[in-house]
């Protein structure tokens, strides 16, 4: 069990995606080292943080909602699907970040938290913004 837990580990850690895991209120208690290249935060100012450190003030009380219907139903409305979402760093940059959710449950079912992989797509979106608003012109 333990050789299987540190290779959990070393997944989570080396994956090229941003994994946060949150608990059921919204706290920070899994930042592996991409979501600390992605977001500008290392892990010890991340962990024990509200999730409120990367999300755009004016999406909050959209995300707490959803949050919180996800945590009493114990599923995510998007199940699974990719969503194209806007989070924020910590020198405040706006980051255009395509993220997908689930919820962890323990062996009973009973929701823990959630757990979002995020990975950064600002270039691309701007680019497709650029590309739209010049009609494709060079």
């Amino acid at each position: 069990m333990e050789e299987t837990s540190a290779l959990a580990e070393w997944i989570i850690e080396q994956t090229a995606d941003a994994v946060i895991y949150a608990d059921r209120c919204g706290t920070i208690a899994r930042w592996n080292h991409a979501a600390a290249a992605l977001f500008g935060y290392s892990a010890a100012e991340a962990l024990g943080q509200n999730l409120d450190l990367i999300i755009p003030e004016h999406l909050r009380a959209a995300h707490w909602r959803g949050f919180e219907a996800a945590m009493t139903s114990g599923h995510t409305r998007l199940h699974g699907r990719a969503t194209l979402t806007r989070a924020i760093s910590k020198t405040g940059k706006k980051l255009y970040v395509e993220m997908t959710f689930a919820m962890v449950k323990n062996h009973e079912g009973e929701v823990l938290g959630s757990v979002a992989i995020a990975r950064d797509v600002t270039a691309r979106v701007e680019q497709e913004k650029s590309v739209a608003r010049h009609g494709g012109e060079r």
